[in-house]
């Protein structure tokens, strides 16, 4: 009977942990050459995720604070940091999709999956089949 009884608290304390977050900073790595790319800040907003650029890496003879001269969206011309790169999340589950990511090298928009994976942030912006995941990893200033 106490077996039970423990195993009947096991089970509700597991059911009521909530799903981890995915609020928070997280520092970007370019999934092609492995260097930190930038610092994106998501916070959630009625009800859905955004994310914003807080921070770059750049080379010193880099442009610091550089501008979205290739976006076509109400983001052309603007600064980068500060700039909101993810737009709309919607969680379902584990998961949050149904909006969008823009690469702000390219000025491209894509459909954009995120999900956590080991305590980092896996994020997948994607056309059709086509698709890049990176890894995102926690930043602590």
């Amino acid at each position: 009977m106490k077996q039970l009884s423990i195993l009947i608290i096991l089970f509700i304390s597991a059911a009521t942990v909530p799903a981890q977050s995915i609020v928070g900073k997280w520092k970007t790595i370019d999934d092609e050459t492995g260097k930190p790319k930038s610092v994106v800040e998501i916070f959630e907003k009625n009800g859905k995720v955004y994310g914003k650029i807080i921070k770059l890496f750049r080379d010193p003879g880099e442009e610091q604070d550089p501008v979205c001269d290739k976006c076509e969206d109400d983001r052309k011309g603007k600064k980068v940091i500060g700039m909101e790169i993810i737009r709309d999340m919607k969680q379902d589950g584990k998961e949050w999709e149904d909006g969008t990511i823009m690469d702000p090298k390219k000025g491209t928009v894509y459909d954009c999956k995120l999900w956590l994976e080991g305590g980092n942030l896996k994020v997948r912006g994607y056309v059709l089949f086509i698709y890049r995941t990176q890894t995102w990893l926690p930043y602590k200033e």
